[in-house]
């Protein structure tokens, strides 16, 4: 009896291999595979399903996207026709459009051969971002495709999740990180011993620029008329605010750091931060430094005046130091931000859970 009851197990699960068998020749046969992003999503969720701190859903700001778009296709023009000594006014944008009136009729066919590669297609994608009106007298109208807008988008998310990835991972925590759609990216987190602050550093730009101090007008007087061409007023982060006149031209910024770490001021015991450039930034500022002593430059951070000091001469080394009114905290946070780069435009929290 025992016997029989064991062979009719045996023959039991037979049958239920069988039919598997059966069943999963079928599913390949019909041309389904287990692809590695199949695989890749399953150990996400996983993942995310044993992340214990803060989750938050960040948005990222379209309409900074299509401004970034925009200031580089206006910085794109002025080069182009300064190169080519093609007469314009009137360069400006509005909505999803850049336009500029080329002053001499005589050389319209020049500055559209010569601004030809604004709406040429990205070489890696063949999308075209920008479209051109020459349909006023004299005036260039370039345009923000639909097509443009989707494939700029589309880039910032996914570098927006690369350098939250980084910024956790610097804060020595453990994170999820993926875009949820169009313009949504989800952080599951654990490790984090203060949400306020991982919510602070995940949304900061990180825009780090030093320019030039102008000193034509007394900033007063720019805030109450006009500032010059070229110029515009910044404030400090201190209470009150202190406005400066800046030049809009960059010396250096973000992009030539390539370490920083806080640090202590050794004559005066405040924080600070100390970077290291590569070598075109050192060969840049050496340039700049040795050309305007005695005039001051300011160290901005996300349009906010860090400290502007006077050059008393050359910078010739790759290292320097940032000085403010920093806490231990704020420092950290400022060389974090210089280490892991700029985010590509805004985010913004639009839920968070703790």
């Amino acid at each position: 009896m025992f016997h029989l009851w064991r062979l009719k197990l045996i023959l039991t699960w037979l049958a239920v291999a069988s039919t598997l068998i059966f069943h999963a020749t079928n599913i390949f046969a019909a041309g389904y595979t287990m692809r590695p992003e199949w695989l890749a999503e399953s150990r996400s969720t996983v993942e995310a399903s044993q992340q214990d701190g803060p989750h938050i859903l960040l948005r990222l700001d379209v309409s900074d996207v299509i401004e970034g778009r925009l200031k580089a296709t206006r910085d794109e023009v002025r080069s182009l026709l300064r190169e080519a000594r093609i007469g314009y006014t009137g360069l400006a944008s509005s909505g999803r459009t850049v336009q500029v009136h080329i002053t001499d009729p005589a050389q319209l066919d020049l500055a559209k051969a010569t601004l030809k590669t604004v709406t040429d297609p990205v070489a890696d994608s063949g999308v075209q971002e920008m479209t051109l009106d020459d349909s006023g007298p004299g005036l260039l109208k370039f345009t923000v495709t639909d097509a443009g807008l989707k494939y700029r988008t589309s880039a910032a998310l996914a570098q927006s999740v690369e350098v939250i990835k980084d910024r956790i991972r610097d804060l020595g925590a453990h994170s999820v990180v993926r875009s949820t759609n169009e313009d949504g990216i989800l952080v599951r987190t654990s490790g984090v011993a203060d949400p306020q602050r991982l919510g602070q550093i995940l949304t900061r730009p990180g825009h780090l620029s030093f320019q030039f101090v102008d000193l034509s007008m007394p900033v007063d007087e720019a805030i109450g008329g006009r500032p010059p061409v070229g110029s515009a007023v910044f404030y400090s982060m201190d209470d009150p605010p202190v406005p400066y006149l800046i030049e809009n031209r960059v010396i250096l910024s973000g992009k030539n750091v390539l370490d920083a770490q806080a640090t202590r001021n050794l004559a005066t015991d405040e924080p600070v931060v100390s970077f290291r450039l590569d070598s075109r930034g050192t060969a840049r500022f050496k340039w700049a430094t040795t050309q305007n002593i005695g005039k001051p430059f300011a160290v901005i951070l996300d349009d906010k005046v860090i400290s502007a000091p006077v050059i008393r001469e050359p910078i010739e080394g790759d290292t320097g130091q940032i000085s403010g009114n920093f806490t231990a905290e704020s420092a950290n946070d400022l060389a974090l931000l210089l280490r892991t780069g700029p985010l590509p435009a805004r985010l913004t929290i639009a839920e968070e859970a703790r």
